[in-house]
């Protein structure tokens, strides 16, 4: 029996109402899981309204090499703005918000977890950091799992129009794969097993599995947003912001960075970028996943290996030519607030800059992303990033010191 098992008549807590928390909260409960979401005032008014109603509508594409698809209409057990009440009991907590929404709801969760619960977080962006620097801050001893993942189980969007958001949500692409890791090192057998017991990664599960990173770290490095998106929005933004305006005849909200924004110019300036991190990852003693230069010249860059793997050579299994028109990519950004820019650049850009001080690498092609996101805001996000590695709790660490807190939990601070 495994250790984990604990963990499959238990209730599931889901901690964010966007679209990746409708999204999962509505996958687990299709497949028959007591299912909890939360979400926090005063944004619950809004996310969460009606939705004990109305359930939520899971439909889409739902592209992915296997096939795997669950749709349907879920009902939760509960739809709340009490944290106590969502996490009470749960045996997995899935954290499902955006990076600056971390802090906060670290804050309202941390009083009331219990002994052997395990929380996943989709995406981590140091998320995993800021919890375990908060439970120490707060006194909190409970004795729990934490990891994160380097990506969402999904490529999925509410339906919303004029600021309205329907109880539906359409999945464009499920992850077969998915990488992630735990905080600290020493419980990463429990936390990749416990994955098992999460329904919203059954296609993972179900598919070519989850992949063990090599600390949370290795899980910054594997999150594919900053590399894709900040690029490609940033030199792309003439298309972005002419999209129905000059360019007549085109919906403005339709506009895609994948489908209209990539050229091989900004390919190039990605792999770049890519390059960068690879530097940071070995000069600090963790990984970083391989990408063929090759992977890098597609309309969905990098991002199809997660839904669509590789071949016996360890080519993509799909490429969308970059000399011709697809429809595959997700919609969007469509204004420079957007959080391609406004998470991508203060929180993924600005912790390798950090990274690349602290251990003497130079980052360049990041640097002049946050420089150029920065014009674009009239800020300096060097300077006004709340994200820097004293806030991740790592900062002034030798690469040793470093490596013994993100393997083995050491703090001695």
């Amino acid at each position: 029996m495994s250790k984990m098992e604990y963990l499959k008549d238990l209730p599931i807590a889901v901690i964010g109402g966007g679209a990746v928390g409708k999204t999962c909260a509505a996958d687990m409960k299709l497949a028959g899981r007591e299912v909890r979401l939360y979400d926090m005032m005063p944004f619950a008014e809004k996310t969460l309204a009606n939705l004990d109603k109305t359930g939520i509508l899971l439909d889409g594409v739902q592209r992915n090499l296997y096939s795997f698809e669950r749709s349907g209409k879920a009902f939760f057990d509960l739809v709340t703005s009490d944290m106590g009440a969502a996490v009470k009991g749960a045996g997995l907590i899935v954290v499902a918000a955006p990076a600056m929404a971390h802090e906060p709801f670290f804050r309202e969760m941390i009083p009331h977890l219990e002994d052997g619960q395990v929380v996943h977080i989709f995406t981590d962006n140091y998320a995993t950091l800021i919890l375990r620097r908060l439970m120490r801050e707060m006194g909190c001893t409970k004795k729990i799992i934490v990891g994160g993942w380097s990506s969402a189980p999904y490529g999925t969007r509410i339906e919303a129009v004029n600021g309205f958001m329907f109880p539906h949500v359409g999945v464009k692409y499920r992850a077969i794969t998915l990488r992630g890791a735990s905080m600290p090192m020493s419980d990463i057998e429990d936390f990749i097993e416990s994955s098992k017991y999460l329904p919203c990664l059954d296609a993972v599960t179900q598919g070519n599995g989850p992949e063990a990173g090599n600390t949370v770290l290795d899980i910054g490095f594997s999150n594919i947003n900053p590399v894709i998106h900040v690029p490609a929005t940033i030199l792309g933004v003439s298309t972005m912001e002419n999209w129905g305006v000059i360019f007549g005849g085109h919906d403005r909200t339709n506009y895609s960075m994948y489908s209209h924004g990539l050229s091989p110019s900004i390919c190039e300036v990605q792999y770049q970028f890519y390059n960068e991190e690879i530097a940071l990852a070995e000069a600090i003693g963790v990984d970083v996943p391989k990408y063929a230069y090759e992977s890098f010249f597609s309309r969905r860059s990098v991002l199809t290996q997660e839904y669509m793997g590789l071949d016996e050579n360890g080519k993509d299994n799909v490429v969308f030519p970059l000399d011709q028109p697809s429809t595959e990519g997700n919609t969007g950004p469509n204004s420079i607030h957007h959080r391609y820019l406004t998470e991508d650049v203060p929180v993924g850009c600005k912790i390798y800059h950090d990274l690349g001080v602290q251990y003497g690498v130079p980052t360049p092609i990041i640097d002049s992303m946050i420089v150029m996101a920065g014009a674009f805001h009239n800020k300096n996000f060097f300077k006004e990033s709340k994200y820097n590695l004293a806030y991740i709790g790592i900062d002034n660490m030798s690469k040793e010191e470093l490596l013994a807190y993100l393997n083995e939990g050491v703090y001695n601070r």
